[in-house]
Parts: C-alpha cells; sequence; structure tokens
C-alpha cells in the first residue's frame, strides 16, 4: 500500500502561468464544479488533510511536556503553547500551497532541486525525527493500554503499533475513510479535556493572562523548548503537502486558488481545536498538581492522583485521551514515513519494514523502564532540533517563482517564515547554551 509515485510534466494551464504536475491520484474536477461558489458543505467536502496533521500537534508527547509545564510552573507557559500555534497555522499552510500548487509534495520537491548529498542528509535528520516522534507515540499508547488494561507497556507498545498499521490500511479505501478515523480519536481526546477542564475548575482569569503574557526563564527553557517541539512537528510539515493533493483541482487558477482558501480554513480550525486541547492539559496540570503544592513528573503518577483528587471518572478521562492520542499519531507518524522514505531518496519499502526501523528504538526504550515524562520531553526537545531541516527547504522552495508561479511566498511571508524559522534556532541554541554552561 505505498504511495503512488509521481511523473512531473512541465506544463502550463489556459490563461494562467502556473507550472503543474500530473500526479497519479490528482483528481481533474470538472470546470463547472471548479467555479461554484463556496458553501458550506463544499468546504466539507474540503475538510480532513488538516484533522489528519493536527493529531501530531496533540500526540502523547504533548501530554509530557504540557503535565510537565502545568506541574513545575502553573499556567506560565501557556503561551508557549498559542504562539506555537501560529507558527503551526503559518508553515502547515505553506507546506499545503506547495501540494496544491505542483502536485507534488515536499520531499520530492528535495530530491529534484537538491544534491544528492543533501537530500540524504535531510532524510538521515528526518528518520531520526521519525524516531523521536514513534517513541512518543508507543510510549503514550502503551501507557494507556497500562493504565486501561493493565497491559504491560512494552506488549502494549507494540499493541499500538499493530493497530495503527491497520487504522492506516484504511487508505485502501480512499484516505477520506483515515480522515474519518483520525477525526475520530480526535473528538474522543477532544471530550476527555472538555471533561476534565469541567472536573478541576481552573482559575481562569489568570489563564488568560499567561496566555497572553510571555515569561520565561533558566528553569523553563528546558520545558518550553520541549512544547516547541512537541507542538509544531517537522514530519507533518513533509505530509501536508501529500495529503492535500487527494482534492487537487487543475482545471483554473480559479479553482487552485478556491482550494487554497478552502485549505486554509481546514487548517485554522484542525490548528485551533489541537491549541485548545494543549492548552487544556497545562490547564488541567496547573490546576490539579501546582495548586497543590505537587511536582508531578511521571504519566503515571498524573493519572493515579487524578483519580483521587478529581473522581474516577477523571482518570478514566485521562487514561482514554492518551490511548486515543498514541493510537491515532502512530497512524499519522506510518504515513508520514512513507512519503519521506520515497520522496527523498526513491526508495520504497514495505510498510511493515519501515514501522520496524522506527519502532525498534522505541521499544527498546520502553522496554528499559525510563522515567515516561522524561522521556517524552527529550524525545520533543530533539524533535525541536530537526525542525530547521523541514522548515528551511520549505521556505526555500515556496519562495521559488519558477516552482510555484502564481503561488510563490510574497516578501510578508517569506519574513514571517524565515523569522520563525530564526526563533526556533535560537531558543535551541539558547537551550545548548543553559545545559552546557550550566
Amino acid at each position: 500500500m505505498g504511495i503512488d509515485q509521481t511523473s512531473e510534466v512541465s506544463t502550463s494551464l489556459a490563461g494562467a502561468n502556473i507550472p503543474v504536475h500530473e500526479h497519479a491520484t490528482a483528481p481533474v474536477v470538472p470546470q463547472s464544479e471548479s467555479t461554484a461558489p463556496t458553501t458550506v458543505s463544499r468546504l466539507l467536502k474540503f475538510m480532513g488533510p488538516a484533522f489528519i496533521v493536527s493529531v501530531a500537534y496533540m500526540d502523547p508527547g504533548n501530554f509530557g511536556t504540557n503535565i510537565t509545564a502545568g506541574s513545575f510552573f502553573n499556567y506560565n507557559l501557556i503561551w508557549v503553547i498559542l504562539w506555537s500555534n501560529v507558527f503551526a497555522i503559518l508553515l502547515q499552510t505553506l507546506s499545503a500551497k506547495l501540494g496544491i500548487a505542483t502536485g507534488l509534495d515536499l520531499p520530492t520537491h528535495c530530491r529534484q532541486l537538491f544534491s544528492r548529498r543533501a537530500n540524504w542528509f535531510l532524510w538521515s535528520v528526518a528518520v531520526v525525527a521519525a524516531m523521536a516522534t514513534d517513541l512518543a507515540e508507543l510510549l503514550g499508547g502503551s501507557l494507556g493500554f497500562y493504565l486501561l488494561f493493565g497491559i504491560p507497556p512494552v506488549w502494549g507498545a507494540i499493541l499500538t503499533g499493530i493497530m495503527s498499521y491497520f487504522i492506516l490500511e484504511l487508505s485502501r479505501y480512499g484516505q477520506q475513510r483515515v480522515e474519518a478515523a483520525i477525526s475520530g480519536l480526535v473528538s474522543v481526546i477532544g471530550l476527555c479535556f472538555v471533561v476534565e477542564l469541567f472536573l478541576v475548575k481552573p482559575q481562569w482569569p489568570q489563564v488568560v493572562l499567561h496566555t497572553l503574557m510571555p515569561s520565561l526563564n533558566s528553569d523553563s527553557l528546558f520545558v518550553a523548548v520541549g512544547m516547541l517541539g512537541a507542538t509544531v512537528m517537522p514530519h507533518v510539515i513533509f505530509l501536508h503537502s501529500h495529503l492535500v493533493q487527494s482534492r487537487r483541482n487543475r482545471t483554473s487558477l480559479t479553482a487552485m486558488k478556491e482550494h487554497l482558501f478552502l485549505e486554509k480554513v481546514d487548517v485554522c480550525v484542525a490548528m485551533n481545536i489541537a491549541f485548545v486541547i494543549n492548552a487544556a492539559m497545562v490547564v488541567v496540570s496547573a490546576a490539579t498538581f501546582y495548586s497543590r503544592g505537587m511536582l508531578v513528573d511521571s504519566i503515571e503518577v498524573a493519572h493515579q492522583t487524578l483519580q483521587p483528587l478529581m473522581g474516577k471518572l477523571s482518570g478514566v478521562a485521562f487514561g482514554v485521551a492518551l490511548l486515543a492520542s498514541g493510537l491515532s499519531s502512530s497512524t499519522v507518524g506510518m504515513y508520514s514515513g512513507q512519503v519521506i522514505m520515497q520522496g527523498f531518496v526513491n526508495v520504497k519499502l514495505p510498510v511493515w519494514a519501515e514501522r520496524l526501523i522506527t519502532m525498534l528504538p522505541a521499544v527498546v526504550i520502553i522496554s528499559l523502564g525510563l522515567n515516561p515524562v522524561r522521556v517524552l520531553v527529550t524525545s520533543q526537545v530533539a524533535l525541536s532540533f530537526t525542525l530547521p531541516a523541514a522548515i528551511i527547504p520549505l521556505l526555500l522552495i515556496t519562495s521559488r517563482k519558477g516552482v510555484m508561479g502564481h503561488f510563490v511566498n510574497d516578501r510578508a511571508t517569506a519574513v514571517l517564515g524565515w523569522t520563525i524559522c530564526s526563533l526556533i534556532v535560537a531558543l535551541n541554541v539558547a537551550l545548548l547554551w543553559s545545559t552546557f554552561a550550566g
């Protein structure tokens, strides 16, 4: 069930100087449909790709960093989630725009435009990111199985990997089936945290204040960078440019612009749902643990403590949300792995082999019995260091007029994109400095 390879054909649209590439899975929408006014029903037809992507922004890595942030620093780091979400909206929109404008995903563009050495480097970084992502996803799923059913963590991780494989198998019947399954799991996560918020009764004025008022010190820097790494995810920056092609319409410039507009709506809705869920994690942790002077650095302890403090319903909701997050994000990680492997180096492996490559390190680490939250936070910090390898190629390619045509980045978008990239690099440098300089 590998992803179809693309054959690039340079051509021009009638009445529009746009380079377009034929894609094996890109349907041609009739002209009459492409010029129809945008309605709610038409909008719903284009919703979905960003919801698959958004799962990566509320994966188990977020549970680890957000629980730590709330328990140790109260509501003080909610602003990091807000600004990370703003960064994510811009980057995912650029990735979607690349796929809509050209019919090729970001890794394939890298293979065609950059040197072989550069592509092997980018592929290597992407594989490291995939391993760090898989560690968080499998650890979260295994903890969910353990907390709810008492299944040992190693077997829970293997079970998570197997179940995510079967969820992805739904793509045999169309991408929309996967989108529906993922959206259902996202709904479960959201519902669980609505229940948690209702039970913990946070201090809402403080929540609003720290959402809008940035504050950071050397003690919270490591967790803040981890929150950034958990929120802006490199593998879905690569994936989004592939997902939008299932709805790509090449009949006219107007149709492509409408598709981009509708995908922007898709991104804004999905990413803001992810923001609310991530903020809810910090709020629940702060209202439950920090308010009682409890420094919680373990998901098991968080679950065990929630139950007596807030009732059995709270503990069950937490476990269900963690399991749904592990299953859904593991599926998306596997999907991204196919795009990355085939795009950068044009290597097509069986899905089980790709899954084995990224799962093995995670299973080994889980079997060592290390502190789950510490492992999760560290994995998200590692992801933050791999972000530039996704963002820099995205900005370089979407700023090329010869590739993007009418959809090339304007000056304001380019400046904003490079500013975000510079901020991420600066945070990583500050983290390294604070770590090695003590």
